[in-house]
């Protein structure tokens, strides 16, 4: 399980000319399942982001949570993250979770970080989205569970 999170100053996922999820400042976090993940994986991964800490705090360093930030957490599936890259010129997805296992696990996934915290947002599974967004920084972060 992989996670690519970015700190942004906005961000907003458009399906079909519709927003279907959109923040001010906070993670933008592109979430990638691979065949052997699981709830429990997922669990730690999403604790994991909601607690790490790299908004900036009163001295200027990394040392707020998104919670203490008062940012929000835009949730967006991708598949792409799970593309083994090492050979050739073309992604090879085998290792990415079929989509109807994944779809299930990630609205799991949803659920469980809206139980954990109050401003969470989403794309659209396997829609065709387009993610808009200001990055604040840069700053991103690729967290993987294994």
């Amino acid at each position: 399980m992989r996670a690519l999170l970015q700190r942004v100053l906005e961000a907003k996922v458009v399906v079909d000319g519709q927003v279907t999820g959109e923040i001010n400042h906070g993670i933008l976090v592109f979430l990638g399942l691979g065949k052997d993940d699981n709830f429990e994986k997922g669990k730690k991964l999403i604790d994991k982001i909601l607690k790490y800490r790299f908004f900036d705090d009163e001295q200027g360093k990394m040392g707020w949570n998104v919670s203490q930030a008062d940012g929000g957490l835009l949730l967006v599936s991708q598949f792409t993250l799970m593309a083994q890259t090492q050979k050739g010129l073309r992604p090879d997805f085998g290792p990415a979770m079929p989509p109807s296992e994944a779809k299930a696990l990630y609205e799991q996934l949803v659920d469980y970080a809206k139980s954990q915290f109050k401003n969470v947002q989403t794309g659209i599974f396997a829609a065709d989205m387009k993610v808009h967004l200001v990055n604040d920084g840069p700053v991103t972060f690729n967290l993987e569970i294994e």
